[in-house]
């Protein structure tokens, strides 16, 4: 009995002995995180230190998978490893069964939500139909959708601040000393301002003036929709609508830039004779998402409302799939 005793013990202190530690490993990675999250108004570092976690997260991996083996076995560890992932994939259809949505959790990528939402918030998305979605709804026949919506360079007019000199025309999203705010139209001849008169589409749009606050505490202003109309009805951004989460479709700028899906506020629901589409908006983004060549998605489109989220839990993902640099518009809010 003694020497069984022994005999395992000293079994016991190989196995420990064989065993990766992994300790110094978890904190370095904490540290790569922490190093990427206050890194990510500098692209260089934020990219070096992004790789870094990658890496330590594959090697951990590893790691916990060969000490699994050493203490319990093979066929134990992969017995372990089948039942964790059974159990986290029985979760995920757990929820999508109680939130009635195909995505129930997703991240946002991008700081078009600031101040509401940030880039790297995990999000639990809520499946609704056009009547769980808190925004204003309008009619329009599905003619005038067809003039309006044909394709996404129709609505192609953005709110900016602009000065003509001579027969030139600057154009600029913040405003300078000097320069005026209006609609201007780029359809590829040339660039040209579209007086509120002259908007022959379904949607209309009204610019003003917000103020916006960089990362620094210095206060601009930015030309942005102010509001718009529908069917002689206008509408306001209401930072109380719902925030949805949408897919993107191929003819979407969006989705040629690389986003698959959207979390933007809904601005309003349009109704086309029963058939319900989606403009949103990003609260810091200066225009709606369709003045930027984006087709107002078909609810069908919609994977659901946001209802939560956990802060800084995302940006694991985004390491994850390679989204190690900050995109555009981070260091700069607009408060409309």
């Amino acid at each position: 009995m003694l020497r069984k005793r022994k005999r395992a013990t000293t079994e016991s202190r190989k196995k420990r002995e064989k065993r990766v530690n992994t300790l110094p490993l978890y904190i370095i990675l904490i540290m790569m995180f922490v190093l990427y999250l206050f890194t990510q108004g500098t692209p260089a570092l934020s990219v070096i230190f992004g790789i870094v976690a990658f890496v330590l997260i594959i090697i951990l991996l590893a790691a916990e998978i060969f000490n699994g083996i050493e203490e319990s076995g093979f066929m134990r560890n992969v017995l372990e490893i089948v039942v964790a992932i059974i159990i986290v994939i029985g979760i995920w259809f757990l929820l999508r069964i109680i939130l009635n949505t195909a995505y129930p959790l997703d991240v946002v990528p991008s700081c078009s939500m600031l101040p509401a939402l940030h880039r790297g918030d995990m999000i639990l998305v809520q499946g609704v139909g056009p009547s769980g979605i808190n925004a204003p709804i309008v009619n329009i026949t599905p003619e005038e959708w067809n003039a309006s919506f044909s394709s996404v360079g129709t609505e192609a007019l953005q709110c900016v601040a602009y000065e003509i000199s001579g027969n030139q025309l600057y154009v600029s999203q913040l405003v300078k000393p000097g320069y005026q705010v209006g609609l201007i139209e780029n359809n590829g001849a040339g660039t040209r301002i579209v007086p509120y008169s002259a908007q022959t589409g379904a949607v209309k749009y009204m610019c003003g003036i917000a103020n916006a606050t960089y990362q620094n505490g210095t206060v601009v202003q930015s030309a942005y929709t102010q509001s718009i109309t529908i069917d002689n009805t206008t509408i306001n951004g209401d930072r109380n609508n719902s925030v949805v989460v949408y897919q993107t479709v191929p003819q979407d700028l969006f989705y040629r830039y690389g986003d698959s899906y959207i979390v933007h506020r809904a601005y309003a629901i349009i109704n086309v004779s029963g058939t319900y589409h989606v403009l949103t908006k990003g609260d810091n983004n200066p225009g709606l998402d369709i003045q930027y060549l984006n087709l107002p998605p078909n609810v069908s489109q919609v994977s659901g409302r946001v209802i939560g989220s956990v802060a800084y839990l995302g940006y694991i993902k985004l390491i994850l799939s390679s989204s190690f640099t900050e995109p555009a518009g981070c260091n700069l809010t607009i408060n409309d």
